[in-house]
């Protein structure tokens, strides 16, 4: 596996992050990602993950905040968003600008959350646009729990 320690975190040598991007202890970026802090900053919190080629990106003077213990699946593009700690974005979700999703939600792949769209705490999210469908139950609160440390584990 070829990465780089960053400050505790770790990138993925085919990863490329550039601009004001601040990395946590224990944060992991994998192959083919793009993460660019060029017209604005971002976070990516502790332990969380950003999968291969996903896109992480700002709306012009608005920061990307990514909280502790989130997953940002395989093609996912997070665009000048705020997303809470514990979350799982799904593979190829598309988040645009402005959106804020809340602590403990699952944001299921290929969903498309509007702009602006505010997503409240341990809520499921799907369809294009993105709907909030149901609470997030146990099972899917354990994986969450699960996944984050997993991907920490992998890393090194």
């Amino acid at each position: 596996m070829h990465m780089r320690e960053i400050n505790g975190a770790y990138v993925a040598d085919t990863a490329r992050v550039l601009g004001e991007v601040e990395l946590l202890p224990g944060a992991n970026i994998w192959y083919g990602v793009s993460m660019r802090g060029d017209v604005a900053k971002i976070i990516i919190g502790r332990n969380s993950n950003v999968q291969d080629n996903a896109t992480v990106h700002c709306a012009a003077t608005y920061p990307n905040i990514i909280g502790d213990n989130v997953t940002i699946g395989h093609n996912a593009v997070c665009h000048g968003v705020a997303i809470g700690n514990d979350c799982l974005i799904g593979m190829g979700a598309v988040l645009l600008d402005h959106c804020q999703i809340g602590n403990g939600c699952v944001v299921a792949a290929g969903c498309v959350v509007p702009p602006g769209k505010v997503v409240p705490d341990n809520s499921v999210i799907m369809g294009v646009p993105g709907k909030v469908v149901r609470e997030t139950n146990d099972q899917e609160r354990a994986f969450i729990q699960k996944n984050a440390p997993h991907y920490v584990e992998l890393a090194k």
